[in-house]
């Protein structure tokens, strides 16, 4: 049965600020916190006792180019091997929770201002109703806005949150990215992103590479990385950053000069703003906290081979998990 909260005629069109909520102990937290918020009332969110596993596919062409024109009965869904039925289906530019993570290490101070120009341009570039933080981290990690300020999407206070720690010391990427993934479940969106922008390898966490996969395969997030390494950097690993950005359905970038970093971030805020909404209910009934792989492909006349790119997969949970309206087909 449907709960509708206040505003549903403005929610209906606004409800599919969805990704794949694969981890029920986090959604049920994140549900809890957000009553004791006040989100019940945010027309942002419906909720529905359906377990739909909801995907946001980025499709291209064979130049690489965005597809925008898709219908619903151009993809298909694949759990396990098994064809999925759609159930929700959906092509709009939906507001995020994102979260910038900035590497603040002493090799980064010739770069902060790029990567600050950077951050500029994708808050402009982004939904306006997006909700932005900013966790730095060299060998420690804090979050960039004031106590008094969760989120933004003012591209000034993006600046100064950067601009607020200093660029020295070693470098915690790992403790930084469990810190972010922690920060995106206080967010009212439901689709969650974070953009890493790091120039070398974890050389201080508490936290392992393989822990920080598991961490990010037991969220919501979509994880895109821009590497800014040098030729000479011994520590720079970019393997690390194209991991997390595999697991999650994101993209890695590494550009190969620093003016390139503002053209980066805007083409990640158009991919994310580009991506459709598919959702499905499992015809696998266990929920056994297993890993489901998941894979989509789209075909339709007139564009050739398309390519689809996605989160791998997720993890069976045993609780109902909070779904667009458009689920109860």
């Amino acid at each position: 049965m449907l709960k509708f909260s206040r505003g549903i005629a403005r929610g209906v069109t606004l409800a599919l600020a969805m990704v794949c909520l694969i981890v029920p102990g986090t959604l049920a937290q994140s549900q809890a916190a957000a009553l004791r918020q006040g989100r019940a009332s945010d027309p942002y969110w419906i909720s529905v006792n359906v377990d739909l596993v909801v995907l946001h596919p980025t499709v291209r062409d064979r130049k690489n180019r965005f597809v925008a024109d898709l219908r619903e009965q151009d993809f298909e869904v694949y759990e396990d091997g098994v064809r999925q039925p759609i159930r929700l289906f959906r092509h709009e530019d939906i507001p995020i929770t994102v979260g910038l993570v900035v590497d603040h290490s002493g090799s980064m101070q010739p770069k902060l201002s790029e990567v600050i120009a950077g951050a500029r341009a994708f808050a402009q570039s982004s939904n306006p109703n997006d909700q932005m933080f900013v966790v730095n981290f060299n060998e420690k990690v804090t979050l960039g806005l004031p106590g008094d300020i969760p989120f933004t999407h003012s591209p000034v206070e993006l600046e100064r949150a950067i601009l607020k720690a200093p660029a020295t010391g070693e470098t915690a990427l790992y403790d930084a990215i469990v810190k972010a993934l922690e920060r995106l479940q206080q967010g009212a969106r439901d689709k969650k992103v974070l953009v890493v922008i790091s120039d070398g390898a974890d050389n201080t966490s508490v936290h392992n590479l393989a822990q920080v996969l598991q961490t990010a395969a037991h969220s919501s997030a979509i994880i895109y990385t821009v590497g800014l390494f040098a030729t000479d950097d011994r520590d720079a690993n970019p393997r690390v950053l194209s991991h997390l950005t595999q697991a999650t359905g994101g993209q890695a970038f590494v550009p190969e000069k620093l003016d390139e970093v503002v053209a980066v971030c805007e083409r990640i805020a158009r991919d994310i703003r580009s991506q459709y909404t598919i959702g499905y209910v499992s015809t696998n009934p266990k929920r056994d906290g297993l890993y489901r792989a998941i894979r989509v492909a789209a075909q339709t006349p007139g564009h050739g081979k398309l390519s689809v790119r996605i989160r791998p997969g997720y993890i069976a949970g045993t609780e109902s998990r909070r779904v667009p309206d458009e689920a109860a087909k």
